[in-house]
């Protein structure tokens, strides 16, 4: 029995039921595949979920207020993804009428879909004849053929590709697509899988030369550089000032503080001698409250340390920077946070109230 034969069985018997597979409309399939690009099925599913009711057509989605969209993607992280996702719907809505792309090349063109994603939507809503080779393929392809050249460089993706495409089942191209990503993802896991029971055992070169902590391998370690951020939470009776991120940096268009960024987390001394410090605060009166404890963030290139200066004004703050802006505190949740901010909401320590 050929590979792709066993992948078939294997998914007959063991698949998941997930909402975008019971649909070949594109615009939910390209929905699902953005939300899960980097992301497990278990995270994205409920994202997938809101999106689709808060946007069930590409033009609901198109003519939203980008905040709303932001908001709605709120701690699932990668957040370009959403930005777009949101670019590429008021492209299908006003340059194509609303007709999503039927193409391989076409699909592949659209903001934010590279290889992988355009021939998922081209198999799975049009049964195209592409195959799909994410972490969970490039992991069982590793596996059972003994690759050992890393599946991130050029040679390695060539020659992954160039594999999935000749055990693809071209007649069932979405089907298939669908059972060997099930595979990696839930028998052949990075971690523990299931060989015991595995139906490809006996043809696994990993399994036999006992390679399977080793593959896939990969040829670069991801540096992190580690970022101090010392955010002011201005508080003034019930307003709260808040910085809109438009900076070429992490988070562009999300929400947080007035931000000094140093080498390290400052001490109270240090913080008030800090020019930037200075130049934000100017000649208001205020009251230093208390210092949140550090919270961590880490991205993939970077680990985020913060802590949170709560500060009360006697009187509004004096905008000198165009980011900046009061709110109500009962207006918080309108807006998208990255993830350390929310942590920092929730820590049940606050000073602050402002839920």
């Amino acid at each position: 029995m050929s590979f792709s034969s066993k992948i078939l069985d294997w998914y007959h018997e063991n698949k998941r039921s997930l909402p975008w597979r019971k649909s070949t409309d594109p615009y939910k399939i390209w929905l699902s595949e953005i939300i899960l690009q980097q992301t497990r099925v278990e995270q994205g599913l409920p994202y997938f979920e809101k999106f689709k009711a808060t946007f069930p057509t590409v033009f609901d989605l198109a003519k939203a207020p980008a905040d709303q969209v932001m908001k709605l993607w709120e701690g699932l992280g990668y957040y370009s993804r959403a930005r777009n996702l949101h670019f590429t719907a008021k492209f299908i809505a006003t340059e194509l009428n609303g007709i999503f792309p039927n193409t391989h090349t076409a699909i592949l063109g659209l903001k934010g879909v590279g290889p992988y994603t355009a021939a998922a939507i081209a198999s799975f809503a049009f049964g195209l004849p592409h195959a799909v080779v994410d972490g969970n393929v490039f992991r069982v392809l590793s596996r059972v053929f003994g690759i050992k050249t890393p599946i991130d460089t050029t040679l390695g993706k060539k020659e992954f590709n160039q594999l999935a495409d000749t055990l693809l089942a071209k007649d069932k191209a979405a089907v298939y697509n669908q059972a060997i990503m099930d595979f990696g993802a839930t028998q052949c896991t990075p971690a523990n899988p299931n060989c015991t029971i595995c139906p490809m055992q006996k043809h696994c070169t990993a399994f036999s030369d006992k390679l399977i902590p080793v593959l896939p391998i990969k040829s670069k370690k991801i540096k992190k550089r580690d970022r101090f951020f010392n955010y002011l939470v201005f508080k003034n009776a019930d307003t709260i000032v808040l910085n809109k991120r438009q900076q070429k940096d992490i988070w562009l268009n999300l929400y947080d503080f007035p931000l000094v960024e140093a080498n390290s987390l400052l001490s109270e001394k240090e913080l008030l001698e800090n020019e930037v410090f200075q130049k934000i605060i100017g000649t208001q009166a205020f009251t230093i409250k208390k210092a949140s404890k550090p919270f961590k963030q880490l991205l993939t290139h970077q680990k985020i340390v913060a802590i949170f200066w709560e500060i009360e004004l006697k009187s509004a703050l004096l905008v000198n920077d165009s980011s900046f802006f009061e709110v109500k505190q009962k207006n918080i949740n309108n807006f998208a946070f990255p993830k350390i901010v929310d942590l920092y909401f929730k820590d049940k320590s606050l000073y602050l109230e402002l839920f």
